[in-house]
């Protein structure tokens, strides 16, 4: 009997690796604390709509007490520690976060519904690289090129969004600490499970009190975070409208910025691209934690030659992707984060029909509970349409075409945004050529979304500005040194 398709059993991860609290305080000076009068809000898993706990919801008062604890503990032992203890805090972090993977793992599917291969294989390990890197910096900062005596800013305050909710918090804590900054981090109310983890890797590597706090809440607690006076610098990474929101807030007010903010990142393939290699890095590009990446290649530019090619082969692809429980290792593309973000997935994706493009979907057996959207290819796409200008943040690609290298560079660049971009071709010289071009902070070449805790990550435009990652991501935490 000739074999058609390959079949799977479900091989679901266990959800005994996680033991989770029915509630969650805040985690202010080193303890967790009920809130003052802010209450409790529920999380969910997307995938099936249930509610895994309760999380403290934290008013201006309960900020107020986190930033008066790391302020205590900024002036106090962590600011005058010698860069060789505080490496030795840092690279315990990396060392628990190791230790806890699986369970952090599971944590973070269950608490943002992408597959747990992807936070298993991806998120952990590089969260801990993060954690380990920095810690090799904590003792080295006058070689960082900040001058040879580099002081930390004080207090951060930090706010990190939903969709790689623990790597983003290492992202922003592991250079602060290393620095010698004292941090309070305010997780994405849909995703707050891994921060407060993480507050108990604290305790458990016997991190100074106050050092690193957590308050959890809508968007009004990161609001707070931001605009409150004793923090001295913020970071911040999400949407372009409330960043801009943050940089008027923060304007005039002395206080230390950077931000990572939207994309709509062009994944360019030339016609003497390796063909095969280059569909797998455009699937990558696209539909890696269901499109749920700043970063992603959305706009996919194919020069005209190899056009048709590339689109059999990509959907002959996309049709292999398996859709569903984000426990199973088998899974693929799993949940949407949230109804609201579903929803303007939809939205979206109506407007690129509307406006003409031609919609193609795999056929996807949807789940019936939980938020769900099926892998979706656009042709037909003009630059005009909301689907090339707009994030969709989601599992949506647009297909656009070129003639000459000029007319790619000038398609990828019709954007507000610039945070990435990807660029197929076997000759070196080409991909040279286009990267000097593109106006984006990272430009892959016959790859993708591939990320290095040495290698410097940011954009330019509306997506933002300022570095994190590697001796760059040091620098929006230092105040230079005297020469």
């Amino acid at each position: 009997m000739e074999l058609t398709a390959w079949t799977y059993s479900p091989a679901p991860e266990s959800r005994q690796v996680v033991s989770l609290r029915p509630s969650y305080g805040l985690f202010v000076d080193g303890e967790f604390v009920a809130p003052r009068g802010g209450g409790f809000f529920p999380t969910v898993n997307p995938a099936t709509e249930e509610t895994l706990a309760e999380v403290a919801l934290a008013g201006p008062e309960d900020v107020d007490r986190a930033v008066g604890a790391a302020r205590r503990a900024y002036e106090g032992r962590w600011g005058r520690m010698r860069g060789t203890e505080r490496a030795k805090y840092v690279y315990r972090l990396a060392r628990l976060i190791q230790e806890r993977a699986r369970e952090l793992a599971v944590l973070e599917t269950l608490d943002n519904g992408k597959p747990i291969r992807e936070a298993r294989d991806i998120d952990v390990p590089l969260a801990a690289a993060h954690f380990f890197y920095y810690a090799g910096w904590a003792d080295k900062l006058e070689y960082a090129g900040l001058g040879p005596s580099p002081r930390p800013l004080g207090v951060a305050g930090q706010v990190v969004p939903w969709n790689f909710p623990l790597l983003m918090a290492a992202w922003k804590l592991a250079p602060a600490l290393a620095a010698g900054n004292t941090c309070v981090l305010k997780p994405a109310e849909t995703t707050p499970l891994s921060a407060l983890v993480l507050a108990e890797i604290c305790q458990q590597a016997e991190l100074p009190p106050g050092v690193v706090n957590v308050v959890t809440g809508p968007g009004s607690t990161g609001a707070a975070v931001v605009s409150h006076p004793g923090v001295d610098k913020v970071a911040f990474t999400g949407s372009t409208e409330v960043g801009k929101g943050i940089q008027r807030a923060l304007a005039g007010t002395g206080k230390r910025l950077t931000l990572e903010l939207g994309g709509k990142a062009a994944n360019i393939v030339f016609d003497d691209a390796p063909l095969d290699q280059a569909v797998e890095g455009i699937v990558d590009g696209i539909f890696f934690n269901q499109g749920h990446v700043c970063c992603a290649g959305s706009r996919l530019l194919v020069q005209e030659a190899v056009a048709e090619a590339v689109l059999d082969r990509l959907k002959q692809r996309v049709e292999t992707l398996r859709l569903g429980d984000p426990l199973d290792k088998n899974t693929d593309i799993g949940a949407i984060n949230s109804a609201a973000q579903l929803a303007k997935i939809e939205e979206l994706a109506a407007s690129g029909e509307a406006e003409g493009a031609e919609r193609w979907s795999p056929p996807c057996a949807v789940p019936e509970r939980g938020y769900w959207f099926p892998p979706t290819i656009f042709t037909g796409v003009s630059q005009s349409h909301r689907i090339a200008r707009e994030e969709i943040f989601g599992p949506v690609l647009s297909v656009l075409t070129f003639r000459t290298p000029a007319e790619a560079v000038a398609k990828a660049n019709n954007t507000p945004y610039g945070l990435s971009a990807g660029v197929w071709t076997e000759k070196g010289s080409r991909a040279q050529w286009v990267a000097r071009h593109l106006r984006a902070g990272v430009v892959w070449a016959n790859t993708f979304n591939r990320f290095d805790p040495a290698s410097p990550f940011g954009g330019y435009q509306e997506s933002g500005f300022g570095r994190e990652g590697g001796r760059h991501g040091l620098e929006a935490y230092l105040e230079a040194g005297d020469a």
